[in-house]
């Protein structure tokens, strides 16, 4: 009698906690299918604070820390379990290496992180790709990737994604002439390409292919886990028509995924930074937050960390890291179902 009582006390006690556990109310669940990698009972973690513009966050599964930028202050940081938030290249960006207007959002954005462990940087003051040696450095020495489209300067690479055969896509807005006080692009003659691409970078031959230049203000980009769909977002900074593209790599057809002008109505947010899920689902910075959308470009939910710039998942997807914009200038971390 006293082992069911013991037993019933257990269940009573269990039954009493769910109860009590009630749903994050950042996260907004559409489909109730995502539930099984996003737990709506998960909170959200802030490991970092007042860093001006954090972006391009990438894991380094090595070290288990999060690498970052901040765009302004012209630094990449790292941050750990255990030494917490750490500058760890500084200058990130801007050398003097290329003209651009002098100050603004001219630091390192996107980061990635090569099978060796060296780092890729998209400089916004320095105009290309470039890659270093993973190590903390306040006199960094960088070697180009690439600075030029058929002989003429890049605009400011912005965000990458590195495919499984070391193809190197990436965004080419034109943020190293960017007036952050007014919130406005600057015409200039520094500016040597009349549009804004999206590129594939070659391992081997280190040719440049232009993948399309019909794409208002690219800015994220990732790779469908089949490596056969590009997404890039559209910030729809000129049209005010932001959108998520998608990109047949096989014909190099320009498709809207999903538009986001009906949220851009009611919510603070651009379509930034994102990244896929090794469920195909995209994770992307949008219009309240972060939003998740199917392949098929249905929203299934989304999170609101506040206005964001980028996110990024650890190698197991164990955790969703993002990064806030300059009115929310943090570092968030949520865990998932996995």
């Amino acid at each position: 009698m006293k082992k069911y009582i013991i037993l019933i006390t257990v269940f009573l006690l269990c039954s009493c906690q769910q109860k009590a556990k009630e749903q994050n109310v950042k996260i907004r669940i559409i489909e109730e299918g995502i539930t099984s990698i996003i737990d709506p009972y998960a909170e959200i973690e802030i490991l970092a604070d007042s860093i001006a513009l954090p972006e391009g966050p990438v894991w380094d599964t090595n070290t288990n820390t999060l690498f970052f930028s901040d765009v302004i202050n012209n630094s990449v940081h790292s941050w750990n379990k255990n030494e917490g938030v750490k500058t760890h290249i500084s200058p990130s960006g801007n050398t003097g290496y290329a003209d651009n207007l002098g100050e603004g959002i001219l630091g390192a954005n996107g980061l990635k992180l090569t099978s060796s462990g060296s780092l890729i940087l998209c400089q916004h003051g320095d105009r290309r790709l470039a890659l270093i040696e993973n190590i903390a450095t306040t006199e960094p020495e960088f070697s180009t990737l690439v600075d030029n489209y058929n002989g003429k300067r890049l605009n400011s690479p912005n965000d990458m994604s590195i495919a499984k055969d070391g193809s190197i896509y990436f965004t080419d807005p034109p943020f190293a002439f960017f007036d952050l006080q007014a919130f406005s692009f600057v015409e200039t003659e520094m500016r040597e390409l009349d549009f804004n691409g999206v590129f594939k970078l070659s391992p081997n031959a280190q040719k440049l292919e232009l993948i399309t230049d019909q794409i208002d203000v690219p800015n994220g980009i990732a790779l469908s886990p089949d490596q056969k769909t590009l997404y890039v977002n559209k910030m729809g900074m000129l049209d005010g028509n932001p959108e998520v593209k998608k990109i047949d790599l096989e014909t190099l057809k320009v498709e809207t995924l999903f538009s986001g002008k009906e949220l851009a109505g009611q919510f603070e947010g651009n379509f930034d930074g994102m990244k896929v899920h090794s469920s195909g689902n995209i994770f992307t910075s949008g219009p309240g937050g972060l939003l998740v959308i199917s392949p098929e470009g249905e929203l299934k939910a989304s999170i609101d960390f506040g206005h964001i710039t980028n996110c990024a998942f650890d190698d197991d997807e164990e955790y969703l890291y993002a990064t806030g914009f300059v009115n929310n200038p943090k570092i968030f971390r949520i865990k998932l179902q996995y």
